[in-house]
């Protein structure tokens, strides 16, 4: 089987391609022109919306809000170049194709998508925002930045944690700098006969005069609990909603109230336990010679075992 090398007919096919390309050079001009226009108007429209949101405090919002804008307007621009390029590709088949093929890259890249979805709506109803300190799936820190695909987190130790929007966006999140105070609160046990009321008093001033606790709204002891060994006040007091504002000051409350109940004479129990050790056998039951029930063996008139018969008399 031999190969067709006429030069003939491979300068035929050159030429060909020539006319081919020359006749789509036009096309190509007017693509590529379009490319350019859309790219500016993409530039001038997501400088537009970044500017406008970042002076409404949207900056994050306005990063990825101007990013997604551009890159729309620019994949319609490539849609329309192709059908410039290529008269007989029409739009409806690009529209179709692009339908088809997001399904497959839906299947594909579900979690991608659902993370880019879950940071988009984040961003947009803003629950948070960077510099809130939150607590999501068991960890608790500051937000240092909000993506399209996932938060980042610094922990109190020092540590980055990132966690997937989809996460976030689904599940439980607490706030704790959503509001200007935060309240905190701390059991107290004073003696079963010590005054209530002078305890209460006690613990109120003490709290109240600690750096970072917030005279309005005041401390507050409440009666909670009349125990085994104590009676439990609960005492509450409020102060700023960062973590270094709560820990510090809730140091500086209990060491104050103890000292203030300390001064006063008023007793804080701490639980206590007396255990007996004894024999349980029917030979020593009831005879204090040979049981061990913490205490010495009787001596003279003891109590008689139950296995000993009573003496006449």
């Amino acid at each position: 089987m031999g190969i067709d090398t006429d030069a003939g007919t491979i300068i035929d096919k050159v030429e060909t391609w020539i006319e081919g390309l020359i006749r789509l050079v036009p096309n190509l001009v007017s693509a590529a022109v379009i490319l350019l226009v859309f790219y500016l108007v993409a530039r001038a429209v997501s400088y537009g919306v970044s500017r406008t949101l970042a002076r409404h405090g949207r900056p994050t919002l306005a990063n990825v809000g101007a990013a997604l804008l551009r890159w729309s307007i620019m994949i319609m621009a490539f849609l329309l170049a192709a059908t410039i390029v290529l008269p007989s590709l029409r739009p409806g088949d690009l529209l179709s194709g692009l339908g088809i093929g997001s399904v497959a890259i839906g299947f594909t890249f579900k979690d991608i998508l659902q993370n880019l979805l879950s940071g988009v709506l984040i961003l947009l109803r803003q629950p948070f925002r960077v510099g809130d300190q939150i607590v999501v799936n068991g960890f608790e820190g500051t937000v240092e930045d909000i993506e399209t695909r996932a938060t980042f987190i610094k922990t109190y130790d020092g540590r980055r944690v990132i966690i997937p929007n989809a996460q976030i966006y689904t599940g439980t999140l607490t706030v704790n700098t959503a509001f200007d105070l935060r309240r905190s609160e701390y059991d107290i046990g004073i003696g079963c006969n010590d005054d209530w009321d002078k305890a209460m008093e006690l613990m109120v001033e003490a709290a109240r005069q600690c750096e970072g606790v917030l005279s309005d709204p005041a401390p507050e002891a409440i009666p909670v609990g009349i125990d085994a060994y104590q009676n439990t006040i609960r005492l509450r007091w409020w102060t700023k909603p960062e973590r270094i504002d709560v820990i510090r000051t809730q140091g500086r409350v209990i060491v104050a109230v103890y000292k203030a109940l300390d001064r006063a004479g008023i007793d804080m129990p701490y639980p206590t336990q007396v255990q007996l050790w004894h024999d349980q056998t029917k030979v020593t039951d009831g005879d204090r010679r040979l049981q061990r029930e913490g205490w010495p063996a009787g001596q003279g008139d003891v109590p008689r075992p139950r296995w000993q018969p009573a003496k006449d008399g």
